[in-house]
């Protein structure tokens, strides 16, 4: 039995908003969903307590133009961030790094796919609010008591008094041929929907309190003030201590700054043994090791010169690692060939000067003494003598009970 509203002539014509009609189940409202498609209606819907496969196909509901926007994005993001850094490293703030170019697309990629999934994501969620209208807080077919099953077990189709071929006799005839059980009128509110007084309340003071910070900010900065600046948080600037340049009155000279005493080191800065910390004894420089030779020096040269040495000098010491290569690639104006090892001037030099040489640097190459630590510069110059030796080995290095298996 289909249960209909009373359209009555004689009853005061009245405001609709939109017509409801229940269905038993999800293939009659299927069913439904084809006929009002097909009779040309376009501000309509249906509701589910759960989505119904084909429900879209029913609908007539064509692809949404969503992917298009979130592919646009995603383009714009990747423009966005290339030519971003392209524009700081390349063009605003150019810095050359051991003859690395300025602006390179690997490097860049990180930065770029982080920039598009967040122009794809922020597309993607404004986007989806845009297209169906939300947030839509209420609407008229909410009034009608039968509408609330839409949530449990009730299945619902509703077509809006807005849409150009509606008509409420003809379009309620339609519904109830199409098999509906039930068809409610949703009438318009004879007043607008008042926003409640604690909704505006709750707006004016959130809008007071978030304009609190940058007020107090501006106000601080507007000039000097008598108190100290609010500080929430006591970091280490509230500790009692004396500032730069200033005065104190628990010295004689009143100054708060005091001059080293003489002759005095701090606790653990005392670099006494010049041949470990400077290469030399007085003015030569050492031609023994200071520090032990052996196996495990060995292995952490080798390890710290593949680190710190053989991007310039490459692996075998030969002045071609990757960065020397890269550069002469480039034609890098202003690049200076990191010597081999196997040059004349650096095998005459005595491991102290070599030591020196890493510690301090020499020509470009740049200073490694606050980098590496004095007994791995040791084992680097250590690995260094053993290449240049492997390169100049004769029969007369190997041991004598060997020499015959060589021959």
């Amino acid at each position: 039995m289909t249960e209909t509203a009373p359209t009555n002539p004689n009853e005061p014509s009245e405001a609709i908003a939109a017509l409801v009609a229940q269905y038993a189940g999800p293939d009659e409202l299927l069913e439904a969903a084809a006929q009002v498609r097909d009779a040309g209606y376009r501000d309509w819907d249906t509701h589910s307590p759960f989505p119904v496969h084909g429900m879209d196909r029913a609908m007539g509901i064509r692809p949404t133009i969503l992917p298009w926007l979130v592919l646009g994005a995603g383009m714009t993001g990747a423009l966005a961030a290339i030519g971003l850094q392209w524009w700081t490293n390349a063009i605003d703030f150019p810095y050359l790094i051991s003859g690395k170019p300025l602006f390179s697309l690997p490097a860049d990629i990180p930065v770029t796919f982080e920039v598009i999934v967040l122009f794809a994501a922020l597309t993607t969620f404004f986007g989806s609010l845009a297209l169906n209208r939300l947030p839509e807080f209420w609407h008229p077919t909410l009034e009608n008591t039968r509408f609330g099953q839409m949530t449990t077990d009730g299945f619902f189709l509703s077509i809006g008094a807005r849409d150009p071929k509606f008509d409420r006799e003809a379009t309620m005839r339609l519904l109830v041929e199409a098999g509906a059980v039930a068809v409610d009128v949703c009438p318009e509110p004879v007043k607008g929907r008042k926003i409640p007084r604690a909704i505006y309340w709750a707006v004016a003071t959130f809008t007071v309190l978030a304009l609190l910070p940058p007020l107090s900010i501006a106000w601080y900065r507007s000039g000097p003030k008598r108190s100290p600046r609010l500080h929430p948080i006591m970091d280490m600037d509230k500790q009692p201590k004396y500032k730069t340049q200033t005065t104190s009155p628990l010295f004689t000279d009143g100054r708060a700054d005091r001059p080293p005493v003489p002759g005095t080191v701090a606790q653990g800065e005392l670099d006494a043994d010049t041949a470990l910390y400077l290469g030399k004894v007085g003015q030569e420089w050492v031609s023994k090791f200071p520090t032990a030779v052996d196996t495990y020096a060995m292995q952490r040269g080798q390890e710290r010169f593949g680190v710190y040495c053989a991007p310039c000098h490459g692996l075998a010491g030969d002045g071609n690692g990757m960065v020397a290569a890269r550069a002469a690639q480039r034609g890098e104006a202003n690049w200076v060939p990191p010597l081999s090892i196997e040059a004349e001037s650096v095998r005459q030099q005595p491991i102290g000067q070599i030591f020196n040489t890493i510690t301090n640097g020499i020509r470009t190459m740049p200073a490694y003494g606050s980098q590496i630590p004095v007994e791995d510069r040791w084992d680097i110059v250590l690995y260094v003598k053993a290449l240049q030796r492997s390169q100049q080995t004769t029969l007369e290095d190997v041991p004598a009970d060997m020499r015959d298996k060589l021959r």
